[in-house]
Parts: C-alpha cells; structure tokens; sequence
C-alpha cells in the first residue's frame, strides 16, 4: 500500500493537485474571520501611535514656517533693493541731466543760466559740488526734486492763524501753505547744516549759492518768514565778494525783503549797493539811490534785467512813502533809461531767449508806467497823462500775455491815432 501512494505521487498530475491543495489550505489558514476583520477595522489607534504621529506633524509645520520666513526675508531684501535701486536712479538722473550745465548758447548769450537759481556745484560742469559729500548731496538733490517735481499734492492747512506759518487763512483760521516749498525749505536747512561742517571742502560760491536759494525759499514762504530769508541772504552776502551782478541781485533781494520788513534807510542802502554794482562801480560808502540811475542802459542782459527790477522796487518805496516827486523823478528816468535798450526789431524773427528777454523789459515799464500814472494822478495833475500812461500800461501787458500764451500780437490803432505819448519798448514789438 505504501508502495502503490508513493508511486502515485510520483505522477505529475497528482503532484499539481497535490501542490495546489496545500496553497490553498495555508492561505485559507492564514485569513482571519470575516467577524474579526470588521472588529479590527472599528478598533482605534493606541495613544502610543498617535504620539508617534505627533512629531512628524510638529516637523512639517516648522519646515512650512521656515519655508515662509525664508522667502519672506527674500522678498523683503529683492523688494529694498528694487526701492534703493529706484532712489538712487532718480539722484543720478538729477545729477547728471536736471542739474547739467546749460549748453544753449543762445540762452548764455542772453544770460538766462545766470538769472536763474543755481543748484549747481560748478556751472560749468553741473551736479552737485563733490565736497558736500554723500548725504549733503542726496540732501540738495532731494530739495531740487521736491522744488521741481513736487511732492504729490500743492497745499496743505497747517497750524492757525496764531501759530507761525505762513499763508492764506482759511475756515476756522487754518492757514493754508505750500509743503512743496515748505519740504524742500527742511532739505536745503539740512544739506547747509552739513555743508557749514565741511566748507574747508566745498568750492567759494557754494555756500552763498545754498544760502541764496534758501533764502529765496523761505521768501515765498510768508511774511512770517521774511527775517530768516534776510539772515540768508545777509549771510550770501557775507559770503561773496562784493562785486559782480551776483552781489547785485543779492544785494536787491536784501532791499526788497527789508523794504517789508524794516527799516526803510537800509532798504534804500541794498539798493543803492546794487545800482553800484549794476554800474560796475561799488564803494562802501551808499549814497541816494536816486543820483544812482544811470543815463545809459548797461551793456549786460542780466544788468538790464537787474536795473529794470531794482527801479521798479525803488519807485515803489518812493511812492508808498508818501515821497511823490522823488517816485515820478525815478519813474521818467526809469522809462527813458529802457527806451535807450536795443530790442529786436520783431518777437516772430527773435530767438527765445531774446524775445523772453525783451518782454520781461516790457513787462518792468509797464509797471513803472502805472506807478508814473498813481503818482501823477496822486499829485493832481496831468490827469490826461495818467489816463495816457494807464492804458499804455494796459495795452503793454496784453502783449506780454499774448506772446507768452503763442496769442496773435495786435495794436490798438485808433488810441495811438489820438495819442502821441510814445511807450518805451513798446512799438517795436509788433511784427
């Protein structure tokens, strides 16, 4: 029997089934009950594996937060130096093309460049004088930006009508002031207060050029600000030579500001300094400003521009003191002083700088015309001049306005038909 099982097994088929059957006893053996599979799938988890579970969660939040941090810190450095980047572009714009020298010769000519504020360190170079130094510098550039460009909106209500700053009161006395000038006022204070620590650095106009135009800021300021701007001013003075039309126009400034200010004899001695200085010739010792005036128009664009606003401002004072025969003398010298300027024989074939420099001649004897009419008709007399020398006035400004805004110049025929009362400047500006 032994024989014949162990023969048996030996066949090939029977070995198969035989085979197959033990699979599927031990994987039948090894299967749990359908019973306890369900118990187990509603069994929960032991504490002991949810604290297992617990650092892997820990671990994942602070991978997550040092992610955040990481990128942040990223943005922050990628986004300060996008800022920093744009800061310093601007000051290198300003530096090498708002503050360049001036390459118009047509305006040299007329000497616009040196009418205008200077910001400059050399004029002949342009930028900001090297021995400011960094910060000084950045300082004088942000001024110029803030003057220039402004700073996002052009009035702010500051303080009442008690309080010091300047400017049109409004509702409930608040007063209403400009922040552009006001913003580039602080910087210019700044960069003057750094500049005065390094002045053995800085070239020898540059500090009464800094002095100059924040002596000019604090003047648009307000009245209130009128005795800084003199301190400015003064200390502009103090710091240029005496000589030359840069004197000139400080030492005009200086009257004009003490003219409001007080007293009346020192405003009438800037004067009397910057006629001088206007006329080439200067001596401390000032004498009336009225024996001053020069019978023949200087040969500078610029000295013509400063004599011209000096006479008016000296007319002015004249009348407004109440002294009427000193105001109309000045005035008529004043007048024939202008005519005696060569001026281009049509605006429409003139150069800008030209034209721009004959209607600001214009827009002074208009000026002193109605002054001449006031005090004339203030003296009782010549009622038909003052008429006369009014309209002129009239008709004169027009003009300035007309070519100022591209307007067609015109010329009223019929009243100069009926007057012969010539204008000075005037009949040459017609095309």
């Amino acid at each position: 029997m032994h024989s014949f099982i162990t023969r048996a097994s030996a066949r090939p088929g029977l070995r198969l089934c035989s085979s197959a059957f033990g699979r599927s006893s031990r994987s039948q053996s090894s299967q749990p009950p359908s019973g306890s599979t369900e118990k187990q799938a509603h069994t929960p988890k032991s504490p002991v594996q949810a604290q297992d579970n617990s650092p892997k969660h820990f671990d994942s939040v602070l991978h997550a937060g040092k992610r955040f941090i990481r990128f942040s810190l990223i943005g922050t450095v990628l986004l300060g130096v996008a800022i920093g980047g744009v800061y310093e572009g601007a000051h290198i714009w300003a530096e090498k093309n708002g503050l360049a020298p001036e390459t118009d010769q047509e305006v040299k000519k007329w000497q616009w460049e040196s009418d205008a504020d200077r910001w400059t360190g050399d004029p002949e170079q342009g930028g900001t004088d090297p021995g400011l130094g960094f910060k000084a510098r950045h300082l004088l550039r942000a001024a110029w930006m803030a003057y220039t460009w402004g700073i996002g909106h052009n009035q702010a209500a500051i303080g009442t009508h008690n309080e010091r700053d300047s400017g049109p009161l409004g509702p409930a006395g608040i007063k209403v002031i400009n922040p552009q000038l006001q913003m580039t006022g602080q910087f210019l204070q700044s960069a003057i207060r750094l500049a005065e620590s390094a002045s053995d650095r800085l070239c020898p106009h540059t500090l009464p050029q800094l002095f100059t135009l924040h002596g000019t800021i604090l003047e648009k300021l307000g009245a209130d600000y009128l005795p800084e701007a003199r301190s400015e001013f003064e200390r502009a003075w103090a710091g240029l030579d005496g000589r030359g039309l840069s004197s000139a126009r400080t030492a005009l400034k200086l009257g004009d500001i003490i003219s409001r200010t007080g007293p009346d004899e020192q405003a009438l001695e800037w004067w009397a300094r910057a006629l001088q200085l206007i006329n080439g010739k200067f001596s401390q010792n000032t004498s009336n400003p009225k024996e001053l005036v020069p019978q023949q128009p200087p040969p500078s664009p610029l000295a013509q521009r400063l004599l011209s606003s000096t006479l008016v401002s000296l007319s002015a004072f004249y009348a407004k003191s109440g002294q009427y025969r000193m105001a109309e003398s000045v005035e008529e010298q004043a007048l024939s002083v202008l005519r005696a300027i060569p001026t281009p024989q049509s605006l429409s074939t003139a150069s800008p700088p030209q034209a721009l420099h004959a209607l600001f001649l214009l827009q002074r004897s208009s000026i002193l015309s109605i002054h001449l009419a006031e005090v004339q008709y203030a003296q009782r007399k010549f009622a038909m001049s003052s008429m006369q020398w009014l309209t002129f006035a009239a008709e004169s400004s027009e003009r300035v306005a007309r070519a100022l805004t591209g307007l067609p110049l015109t010329k009223t025929q019929e009243f100069h038909a009926k007057n012969s009362l010539p204008h000075p400047l005037e009949e040459q500006f017609v095309a």
